[in-house]
């Protein structure tokens, strides 16, 4: 619609009118009021209806006219649309914050996850013209009441037959929303480090502390951490005896490159692991390592199973397996820090979900690092 179009409706939905013939109306600005060195803000908010008790305190703020709205039947007020849209929007584990402002309403996390969000239904949204909605960038992690997005109307009235078009066809894509926070298990991880100059104690490890670290920031646990030299066999049986101990994730670090002497993808192929991805189109974390363990068996004992991690195994089959290479080590953030809450929120990570990360999968390794707030988290 051109700029001319937006004017004229404008024109024909406002006018001026008598405050003591407003009775009734739809303000369609906001209304100041000041008390000297006591109030200045609101007295009335656009959208308000005038009622014949509100004349007087008009009058007494030197109001004599006001613009109101004319709203027919087939038209909706802003900040009704911007309900409308929240709404068509809102998925699982996001809620909307508060009332809508000038037509604006923000959709924020119920709960820390996921952000996901249906690209191309927020492109059609956003092709209508009349309404928008902004948000964070999909497969952000958010915290509990961060705001996800925010949607509004643009006119101050707009045709009820567009936002209820709207409305409905956001909700037919998927049938749960466009945006949605999808809520991440706490896993209990075990860890392999591998390489003979750790083993042998010629360096000092430095993965430990590092993988710890990002697996308790989503409130995991780390179940063991076991040190294996460059022996695919010795890698296999230590990954063993982390399943028994109940591990429900697996991380290797180290052995990822094409010497010789790295075998670590080698033991987790032999471990009975399949859908293995070796290589990603990410720096740092060309080298990593994706592949999945199905129908492995829970090492703990049902006494001492938590609620939440008995209904984890009975959701999902497969236990992921990560292989951070080196670069885990020297580089603070990695592929590592963008498949891991993607794999917490239960997403199956293949190749093609691996390649789709090599636009944007370029770290510039600024001197302050501001992730995941940056290209690269983006």
């Amino acid at each position: 619609m051109c700029e001319t179009g937006y004017n004229e409706r404008e024109r024909t939905s406002i006018k001026t009118i008598p405050v003591t013939e407003s009775i009734g109306m739809v303000l369609a600005h906001d209304v100041t009021e000041i008390i000297p060195n006591e109030f200045k803000g609101r007295a009335f908010k656009k959208g308000h209806i005038v009622k014949k008790e509100d004349v007087c305190h008009l009058q007494r703020l030197g109001k004599e006219k006001l613009f109101v709205l004319t709203i027919s039947e087939e038209e909706m007020h802003e900040d009704e649309a911007a309900y409308a849209l929240a709404y068509g929007l809102q998925g699982e584990g996001v809620a909307l914050q508060g009332e809508p402002k000038e037509g604006k309403i923000n959709l924020i996390a119920e709960r820390d996850g996921l952000l996901k969000v249906e690209n191309n239904a927020l492109l059609q949204l956003n092709m209508l013209g009349d309404v928008m909605c902004a948000t964070l960038h999909s497969n952000s992690f958010v915290r509990k009441g961060q705001v996800v997005a925010g949607t509004r109307a643009i006119p101050l009235v707009v045709k009820k037959g567009l936002i209820q078009e709207a409305a409905r066809n956001m909700q037919e894509i998927n049938g749960c929303g466009v945006i949605a926070v999808k809520e991440l298990r706490r896993p209990r991880a075990g860890v392999v480090i591998t390489g003979n100059e750790v083993f042998y104690g010629r360096i000092q490890d430095a993965f430990a502390p590092i993988i710890s670290q990002k697996i308790e920031a989503y409130g995991g646990e780390v179940v063991g951490i076991y040190y294996a030299p460059d022996d695919a066999s010795v890698i296999q049986e230590r990954l063993r005896e982390l399943l028994d101990a109940g591990a429900d994730l697996l991380i290797t670090t180290g052995g990822m490159s094409v010497d010789p002497d790295d075998v670590t993808r080698f033991a987790i192929r032999d471990l009975g692991a399949d859908d293995i991805v070796y290589g990603s189109p990410v720096l740092p974390g060309a080298m990593f390592l994706i592949a999945y363990l199905r129908n492995a068996k829970c090492g703990i004992r049902n006494s001492e199973c938590t609620s939440s991690h008995s209904a984890l195994h009975t959701l999902h089959s497969e236990i992921p397996i990560l292989g951070i290479p080196a670069c885990g080590m020297y580089h603070q953030v990695t592929i590592f820090d963008r498949v891991l809450p993607r794999v917490l929120a239960g997403e199956h990570i293949g190749r093609k979900e691996l390649a789709a990360l090599g636009h944007g999968g370029l770290c510039l390794h600024c001197e302050e690092c501001r992730y995941p707030v940056c290209p690269f988290g983006a």
